[in-house]
């Protein structure tokens, strides 16, 4: 059955050993978010009115209740358009994000696809994207669940350190609502599929560069492309940039990607699949939708305990009260509670998106940055707490400076 809201990150009492972490604490930060941009579908589904639909089809096996709204808290989610992909919502979000930047396609350098979602088992999402927005710049997809977008920011500010690219444009494509299951054919098939009815479509796009390149040309992705070299790489201009902007901001506080910690418990990776059209399963219909175990999801992520936020936060160099926004990964709105008391925060620090919008995989956070932007709750200067939670299982925490 579906997870009662649960202390995410209570640390478990008899834990045999700490996860995997990667902490990189940078006493001036390499790479920046300049800009993020969402995409939501215009179509819409009523959950609790689907879920009657639900046992109109399937008078036997789901109940006349509409426990799954009940149970979330989620009251409406997005549909995409028959004919849309996952590459058409990202490239709708991609071009918002380059449009308000005035950036053209061969102004990026990278293009990362980072999405639970995909087109097709080949060829890279990304070079669909890439296609669509009329850019030749070098590709790649990222894949990690609910955490595509949060590792896709990782990989971006990773290569932007080591000066092989300034501008990187992280797209997401989510479309879940493509694999949930309406014929459901016993009780146990349904506590399954039951979480699949508040998931949600919606595209993002997250621009990332180098400190100081909003005011400096671009790499671009020919350059990039054929490793010529430019003046750009002897660091003068960052030094210059970083210089400059202490006239403005102190020294000590400059906006950037300040620190992240990201861990993974993957011997859970069995609690929440979709496991059709892998090597394992590769033409069996019945296994093309999301099978998730809700109660054993929650036990998982209860495991992982503060650790990787306490880290993330000390190796940036701030705490959880410098903190101006927390952006979550939401399933159900329970679960906000949790976060606010295993970090000892207000409620106020965190933006619901999950009730209006539905569980968006990775473009969860995008959308929580994207909300406080435009209702000004994000400020420049701002301390921002990215916190990723996804099926594998992995959790990932990212301090940004706004």
């Amino acid at each position: 059955m579906l997870p009662e809201p649960a202390a995410v990150l209570n640390p478990a009492p008899d834990r045999p050993a700490e996860p995997a972490v990667s902490p990189r604490p940078s006493p001036r930060p390499v790479a920046r978010i300049t800009d993020v941009a969402v995409h939501l579908p215009e179509r819409t589904r009523d959950v609790a009115e689907a879920e009657r639909e639900l046992h109109r089809r399937n008078p036997k096996v789901a109940p006349r209740i509409p426990m799954v709204s009940r149970l979330t808290g989620v009251r409406r989610i997005h549909v995409a358009d028959d004919d849309q992909q996952a590459s058409d919502l990202a490239v709708a979000a991609s071009r918002t994000v380059l449009t308000r930047a005035g950036l053209r396609a061969d102004d990026v350098d990278l293009l990362i696809f980072a999405s639970a979602t995909q087109d097709m088992i080949e060829p890279a999402t990304s070079h669909i994207v890439a296609a669509k927005l009329g850019m030749r710049a070098p590709v790649m997809d990222v894949k990690n669940a609910c955490n595509s977008v949060l590792n896709g920011m990782e990989v971006a500010e990773a290569l932007i350190g080591t000066g092989r690219y300034r501008r990187v444009l992280v797209a997401c494509g989510e479309m879940p609502t493509r694999g949930v299951r309406w014929d459901v054919p016993d009780r146990s098939t349904y506590a399954m599929s039951a979480a699949g009815y508040t998931m949600s479509d919606a595209g993002a796009a997250v621009l990332v560069e180098a400190t100081g390149a909003g005011s400096l040309p671009a790499l671009g992705a020919g350059a990039a492309a054929h490793g010529h070299q430019t003046d750009l790489e002897d660091g003068f201009e960052d030094d210059l940039a970083a210089e400059l902007a202490g006239l403005v901001e102190p020294a000590d506080r400059p906006s950037g990607i300040l620190a992240s910690v990201f861990a993974a418990e993957s011997q859970h990776w069995d609690v929440g699949m979709l496991p059709g059209g892998g090597t394992v399963n590769p033409r069996d219909p019945e296994r093309s939708y999301f099978e998730i175990d809700g109660s054993r999801l929650r036990e998982a992520f209860v495991a992982f305990g503060p650790g990787p936020v306490e880290q993330a936060l000390a190796a940036a160099g701030v705490t959880i009260d410098d903190v101006a926004l927390i952006a979550v990964h939401q399933v159900a709105v329970g679960y906000l509670a949790d976060v606010h008391r295993a970090l000892g925060v207000p409620a106020d620090r965190t933006i619901l998106t999950v009730a209006d919008h539905g569980n968006i995989a990775s473009a969860t956070l995008p959308l929580q940055l994207a909300t406080a932007l435009e209702s000004g709750r994000l400020r420049r200067g701002d301390v921002v707490l990215l916190l990723g939670l996804a099926g594998g299982i992995s959790m990932g925490a990212m301090v940004v400076r706004w």
